[in-house]
């Protein structure tokens, strides 16, 4: 099936589903001589696991990544990496109230379309699980871009926004509390509402900011693949993630030209960042930072409307482990996702002049 690998030089390529024997990918194209630290990749994974806490859902996964091939003595070789990461604690009985019915605002019925025929457990291969295997691969992109820091945090829970810039926080506390807020205040009066709507039996969204320090001058690719384009389709592909702005985003079409340009200073630096630190689709240096809007879960414990495989009205019970809302263990997703566009062109950068 196509449409499961993600890259050019540097790229990824998962399998698995929901509720199989295990998830997994294959990473090529990472140099061979970069050491990998396994414990730092099983952080990641640990930041991504169900059963967190109360705000997420209690599937318990120990969601401990194997490697297969392309590591050896802890360093990679050049080959292609791969790696599984079993599935320990699937309830698909959970799901067998659905596997005729069509679940609204869910891949259920575009992949019944699609294929003439879907994996109902969990939602098979459309399942958000399936990102695991990306926070594999983008722990070891975060390994190969040295001096570069990816922080992601959770900026808005529905109406509740933190709305001080983020060069006013301080980002080593986002991972203080459960919804990866780094403003204490704002963190807990998130956490409360998503409780809230948990025991309605509802879920909610919310925006999560990402800021991107140390990319050099020049990476990027001219025409279609701007390093802003290929981070906004990372970032969409993300499951249920709705929208993605950089830089000054929405806000700046409020702006005039003469207030919204980065003037340039004698050191080399602007004076202000509307541009998200890309400009011709080329990074400038500057921090890059951007919003990725993600949808309330799909599923939630009430019943809904729908129809079944015959056509035939429906009513969908909810059932089953869930997120209220996904935001706490999207972070280390978009982190993710966001380190697998900078390795990549990071190894194209060296492609463009001699």
């Amino acid at each position: 099936m196509a449409g499961n690998s993600f890259g050019k030089i540097f790229r990824l390529s998962t399998f698995g589903e929901s509720h199989g024997a295990a998830i997994g990918g294959v990473l090529e194209g990472c140099p061979a001589g970069l050491l990998i630290n396994e414990q730092a990749i099983q952080a990641e994974l640990t930041r991504r696991k169900p059963g967190q806490s109360k705000i997420t859902t209690q599937r318990k996964e120990a969601d401990q990544v194997q490697f297969l091939s392309g590591i050896f003595e802890g360093t990679t070789q050049g080959t292609p990496i791969g790696f599984i990461i079993p599935n320990t604690n699937a309830r698909s009985q959970d799901y067998s109230h659905i596997k005729d019915q069509f679940r609204p605002s869910h891949a259920d019925y575009t992949y019944a379309e699609k294929y003439g025929h879907r994996d109902y457990r969990g939602g098979g291969r459309s399942s958000a699980r399936e990102t695991a295997s990306r926070v594999v691969a983008g722990a070891i992109a975060k390994q190969l871009l040295k001096n570069i820091s990816i922080q992601a945090y959770v900026s808005s829970v529905g109406n509740l926004t933190l709305d001080a810039p983020y060069q006013d926080l301080d980002l080593t506390k986002t991972e203080d509390s459960i919804v990866r807020c780094p403003d204490a205040a704002t963190a807990d009066k998130m956490i409360a509402l998503i409780d809230s709507v948990r025991k309605l039996g509802d879920t909610i969204g919310g925006v999560i900011t990402c800021v991107i320090k140390g990319v050099p001058v020049g990476w990027g690719e001219p025409v279609f693949d701007k390093l802003h384009a290929d981070l906004a389709k990372a970032m969409m592909s993300i499951n249920a993630v709705k929208g993605f702005e950089y830089g000054s985003g929405f806000s700046g079409t409020k702006m005039l030209g003469s207030m919204h340009n980065d003037p340039f200073l004698p050191n080399g630096k602007t004076a202000s960042n509307f541009s998200g630190g890309i400009q011709g689709g080329i990074s400038n240096g500057e921090d890059i930072y951007f919003n990725v809007a993600f949808k309330p879960v799909a599923t939630i414990m009430q019943d809904q409307p729908s129809i079944n495989e015959q056509g035939e009205a429906i009513t969908v019970k909810g059932k089953g482990r869930h997120d209220p809302c996904v935001l706490p263990r999207a972070v280390p997703i978009v982190e993710a996702m966001a380190a697998l566009v900078l390795a990549d062109h990071y190894l194209q950068s060296k492609l463009s002049r001699i």
